[in-house]
C-alpha cells in the first residue's frame, strides 16, 4: 500500500506541478489569450502577475523536501485559486470545456495533499 500511495502523490504532484508552472508561465507573460480570458470572467490584467507568482512559489515549495507548514499554505493557496477559477468558469456561465483545466488542477491537488508522505505533514498520521 505504501508503495501505491508514493507512486499515487508523486504522479499527482508532477502533474500538478507541470500544470500550475504552464498555466504560470502564461499568466505572468500576459499572454493575449490569457488577458482576455481574465477580463472575461471580471478581473483586472494585474490579477494575472499575482495568480502566476504565487502559483509558482507554490510548486516550488511542493517539490522540495521538508517544510510540511509551508506545504500546508501552499496546498490550501493552490485549492483556493482552482475552486476559484471553477467557480468564476460557472458564475461567468462560460462553457463546460472551460471547465476542464481548472477541475483537473483542482483534483491534483487534492490528491497530491491526500497522499503525501509522512515526512511532508505536519503532524503524521498516528501520532
Amino acid at each position: 500500500m505504501e508503495k501505491r500511495n508514493k507512486i499515487i502523490y508523486w504522479t499527482a504532484t508532477l502533474w500538478l506541478a507541470l500544470g500550475m508552472l504552464s498555466s504560470a508561465v502564461v499568466q505572468v507573460s500576459k499572454m493575449q489569450e490569457e488577458v482576455e480570458g481574465i477580463t472575461r470572467l471580471g478581473y483586472p490584467v494585474y490579477f494575472l502577475t499575482i495568480l502566476g507568482v504565487w502559483k509558482m512559489l507554490g510548486i516550488a515549495v511542493l517539490l522540495v523536501p521538508k517544510l510540511p507548514l509551508l506545504k500546508e499554505w501552499a496546498y490550501a493557496g493552490l485549492f483556493f485559486a482552482m475552486s476559484g477559477a471553477v467557480f468564476s468558469h460557472l458564475a461567468t456561465g462560460n462553457a463546460a470545456g472551460e471547465l476542464f483545466g481548472p477541475l483537473l488542477l483542482l483534483v491534483l491537488t487534492v490528491a497530491s495533499w491526500y497522499f503525501r508522505p509522512a515526512d511532508r505533514r505536519i503532524i503524521s498520521v498516528g501520532q
